[in-house]
C-alpha cells in the first residue's frame, strides 16, 4: 500500500485546468522529489492533495483511504502533514505552544522527540513566533507538521530563502526522518541534495509529470533533467 497515490489527477482554479491527469505514488518510507520550473503545477499538486484546489476528475488516496475532495483539516486527519512555503507560524504563541496546538498523541512522534531532531527549538521553546530567525521557523513548521502524525510529510521549498548553514541542517534533518521511515514529498530547487536524499524523483511541466525515475537516474539523467527545471 502506497503511502500516497494519485490517479489521473486533474485539478485547476475555476475553469482554468493546471493539473492534466497526474499520475504519482509515494510508498511507505520513501522520500519523492518533486522537480519543475516555477508555473508547472507542483504548488497546485500540493494544494489539491491537501483539498485546498479543487479536483475537476481522479482520485487521492493516503494510506489507502480516498480523501479526493475531503476538506483540508480531513485530510490533514487522514494523514498528510504539510511544510508550506512562508511557513505560516502563529507570531503570537510561543515555539512550545506552536508545537502543540494541532499536535496528535497517537503516533510516533512527541514533543520530546521534535527538540532531539531540533535541539534549538528546545532552548528557545518560549520564544515567540516572531521572535526567531528564518531558520528557526522553518524548524519549526517541520516539527509542527511531524506532531499531525503524518503518513506522508510534504515541504512546498524547503530550504528556500535559508542561509547556506541552516539548509545543511535541515537536509541532515530530513535525512534522519528518511532514516526513521517517514515518507516525504520534497519540492525543492538543490539537485545535489536531491540526489543524496531521494528515492525517486517526478518533473513537473505544464501541469503534467513529463520525467520521473529513480535515485539512480537523478545522477545518470542530470543533463535532461535540467532542461526542464532551469529557465
Amino acid at each position: 500500500m502506497s503511502a500516497l497515490e494519485l490517479k489521473d489527477l486533474h485539478a485547476g482554479y475555476g475553469s482554468a485546468e493546471v493539473l492534466f491527469g497526474v499520475d504519482l505514488a509515494i510508498g511507505t518510507s520513501e522520500v519523492l522529489a518533486m522537480l519543475g520550473r516555477n508555473g508547472m503545477g507542483k504548488s497546485t499538486l500540493i494544494r489539491a492533495i491537501l483539498g485546498l484546489t479543487a479536483v475537476s476528475a481522479g482520485k487521492v488516496h493516503v494510506a489507502g483511504k480516498d480523501v479526493t475532495g475531503w476538506p483540508s483539516h480531513r485530510v490533514a486527519r487522514a494523514g498528510i502533514g504539510w511544510v508550506p512555503e512562508g511557513l505560516q507560524i502563529f507570531s503570537a504563541l510561543t515555539i512550545e505552544e506552536n508545537l502543540l496546538v494541532s499536535a496528535r498523541k497517537n503516533g510516533p512522534w512527541t514533543l520530546q522527540k521534535v527538540y532531539g531532531l531540533f535541539p534549538r527549538l528546545e532552548e528557545r521553546r518560549r520564544h515567540f513566533g516572531n521572535q526567531i530567525s528564518g531558520g528557526e521557523q522553518q524548524m519549526l513548521a517541520i516539527g509542527r507538521a511531524l506532531l499531525t502524525q503524518p503518513a506522508v510529510l510534504m515541504l512546498d521549498e524547503a530550504t528556500e530563502g535559508l542561509a547556506p548553514l541552516v539548509r545543511v541542517e535541515i537536509w541532515r534533518t530530513l535525512a534522519a526522518l528518511k532514516t526513521s521511515g517517514q515518507s516525504v514529498l520534497i519540492v525543492d530547487r538543490d539537485l545535489d541534495a536531491l540526489a543524496k536524499l531521494a528515492d525517486r524523483f517526478a518533473v513537473m511541466e505544464k501541469g503534467r509529470v513529463a520525467l520521473s525515475g529513480t535515485n539512480q537516474e537523478l545522477h545518470t539523467r542530470r543533463s535532461e533533467i535540467e532542461r526542464f527545471i532551469h529557465v
